[in-house]
C-alpha cells in the first residue's frame, strides 16, 4: 500500500482536531447539559427518568419542552447553515489560501466552544446561541477541509486517504473523550459534577484550536482554479446561482446528493441524539454514556479503516450500500433497548462504531469523483448544505415526538425510512456515467 505523503498526513490531522468538538461537545456532553440547564430554568431542577421535568419554557411566545429545546436549536442551526455553506464553498474556490480560510473558521469555532464554559445556572439562552454559532463554524470549516482532499489526493487515493483521516478523527476524539470521562466520573481537584462537564467542554475547544495548527502549517497553498470577474462576494453569490442552475447538466451528481442528503439525515440524528437518548430515555448517567460513546469512537477507528480496505476491493459504491443496510438493523435494535440494560446499549454501540465512520468517510471520497475539476469547495459546500438541508428533519422529529409523547423511542422508527429511501436512490445511481459526466478519470475500482 502506498504510504501517505507528509501533506496527506497533515491533512489527516484536521479530522483529529475537529473530532474533539463532535465527540465531547456535540455528541456526548453539551446536549444533555443544555437540557439540564433548560430544565432548571423551567422546573427548578434537572429532570431524570424517575422525575421528568413537566413544565415548559417560553420561546418567542411558544411553550417548549426543556427536553425538546436542544433538538429545536440544532434544527435551527442546520437550516441556517444550509444557506450559508454554499457561499462559503464558492469563496473557498476563489481565495488564494484555502488552509488559511479553514484555519480561521476552525479557530473561530474553537473560541465559540470555549465560551460554553460560561453557560451556567439557568442561562439556557446563551447556551443556545453558542451551539448555533459553533455548529455553523464547524460545518463551514469542514467544507474547506473536504475540498482540500482533492488537492492532496488523486482519484485512486481518495477512499484510502479519506478513511484514514476519519479513523484518525475517531482516535483523537476518543482519546480526549476518555480523558474527559475520568474528569466527569472522578471530579478531581474538588470539581463539582457540573464544573467537570464545563471543564471538559473547554478542553475540546483547546484541542480543536491547538491541533488545527498541524494542517494549517502542513498543507500547501495552490492557486485558485475558479476565476470570474467582480468582487469576492459578487463572484461567490453569482457562482452559487450558476451552480444550482447547472446541476441539471450532472444528473448523476444530483442523484448522489439527494441520496446522501436523505440517508445522512438518519446518521446525523443518531449522532446528535445518542447521549440524550442514553441519559434521558434509558436512565444512564453521564459516565455510562461517555463510556458507550468511547466504544463507538474506538470501534469506529477500526471500522473506518476496514471500510477503506473493503472499498479498495469492491468499490465505495457497493460498500456504502451494505453500510446503509446495517444502519437499518442498528435503528430497529436501538428502538427495542430496555431501560438500564448497559450491555445491550453497548452491543448496539459496537455496531454503530463499525458503520458510522466507514459510511461517512466513503461518502466523502465517493462524492469527490463526481465534482467538475476546479469547483471542489463549491460542490462540497452543496454536499454539506444538502446534508444540513434535511438533517433538521430527524432532530425536529425527536423534539416534536418528545413534546407530544414524553418519549424519544417512537422517533427512532422514523429513521428507518431515511436509510431505506436513501439506499434506494443510491441503488439507482450509475457511478461510471456520473464520473465521466463530471469530466473526471474513472478510478480502478468504483
Amino acid at each position: 500500500m502506498t504510504r501517505a505523503t507528509p501533506e496527506q498526513r497533515a491533512w489527516y490531522f484536521y479530522d483529529w482536531a475537529n473530532s474533539a468538538f463532535i465527540t465531547t461537545v456535540a455528541t456526548v456532553l453539551y446536549a444533555p447539559y443544555l437540557v439540564s440547564v433548560a430544565e432548571r430554568a423551567a422546573c427548578g431542577y434537572a429532570g431524570t427518568v424517575a422525575r421528568p421535568c413537566q413544565d415548559r419554557l417560553t420561546v418567542l411566545g411558544i411553550a417548549v419542552s426543556p427536553g425538546s429545546l436542544v433538538f429545536y436549536v440544532i434544527t435551527l442551526s442546520t437550516v441556517i447553515s444550509a444557506f450559508v455553506l454554499p457561499v462559503i464553498g464558492a469563496i473557498a474556490d476563489r481565495v488564494s489560501s484555502r488552509r488559511r480560510l479553514m484555519g480561521g473558521l476552525a479557530w473561530s469555532g474553537a473560541a465559540t466552544t470555549a465560551l460554553m464554559f460560561g453557560v451556567t445556572g439557568t442561562n439556557w439562552e446563551f447556551g443556545c446561541v453558542l451551539l448555533i454559532i459553533a455548529n455553523l463554524l464547524y460545518a463551514a470549516s469542514i467544507v474547506v477541509y473536504d475540498a482540500l482532499l482533492i488537492d492532496v489526493a488523486g482519484p485512486d487515493e481518495r477512499d484510502r486517504i479519506s478513511s484514514h483521516g476519519w479513523a484518525l478523527g475517531y482516535a483523537g476524539g476518543g482519546l480526549l473523550l476518555a480523558a474527559n470521562l475520568i474528569v466527569v466520573t472522578t471530579t478531581p481537584f474538588g470539581l463539582t459534577p457540573t464544573l467537570a462537564v464545563r471543564v471538559s467542554l473547554l478542553s475540546a475547544a483547546l484541542w480543536w484550536a491547538c491541533f488545527t495548527v498541524i494542517p494549517y502549517r502542513g498543507i500547501r497553498d495552490r492557486p485558485p482554479r475558479a476565476t470570474t470577474a467582480g468582487t469576492l462576494m459578487q463572484r461567490s453569490f453569482g457562482q452559487l446561482v450558476r451552480t444550482l442552475r447547472e446541476m441539471r447538466q450532472y444528473p448523476q451528481t444530483l442523484l448522489l446528493l439527494v441520496s446522501y442528503m436523505i440517508y445522512n439525515d438518519g446518521i446525523q440524528t443518531v449522532i446528535y441524539s445518542a447521549s440524550v437518548f442514553g441519559q434521558k430515555q434509558l436512565g444512564f448517567g453521564p459516565s455510562a454514556t461517555i463510556s458507550v460513546i468511547l466504544v463507538v469512537q474506538f470501534v469506529g477507528f477500526s471500522g473506518a479503516l476496514a471500510f477503506g480496505i473493503v472499498a479498495a476491493r469492491f468499490g465505495s459504491y457497493r460498500t456504502i450500500g451494505v453500510g446503509l443496510a446495517v444502519w437499518v438493523i442498528v435503528v430497529v435494535s436501538a428502538f427495542k433497548l430496555p431501560v438500564g440494560n448497559l450491555s445491550a446499549f453497548l452491543a448496539v454501540a459496537v455496531v454503530i462504531g463499525l458503520v458510522l465512520g466507514g459510511t461517512q468517510a466513503l461518502s466523502r471520497s465517493f462524492f469527490s469523483q463526481f465534482i467538475p475539476p476546479g469547483r471542489e469547495a463549491e460542490y462540497f459546500s452543496l454536499y454539506q448544505a444538502c446534508e444540513r438541508g434535511t438533517s433538521w428533519l430527524g432532530t425536529l422529529a425527536f423534539g416534536l415526538v418528545h413534546q407530544v409523547t414524553g418519549s424519544y423511542r417512537p422517533a427512532l422508527l422514523a429513521l428507518v425510512l431515511f436509510f431505506v429511501v436513501g439506499g434506494l436512490l443510491l441503488w439507482r445511481l450509475e457511478p461510471r456515467r456520473g464520473i465521466v459526466e463530471a469530466g473526471n478519470p474513472i478510478p480502478r475500482v468504483v
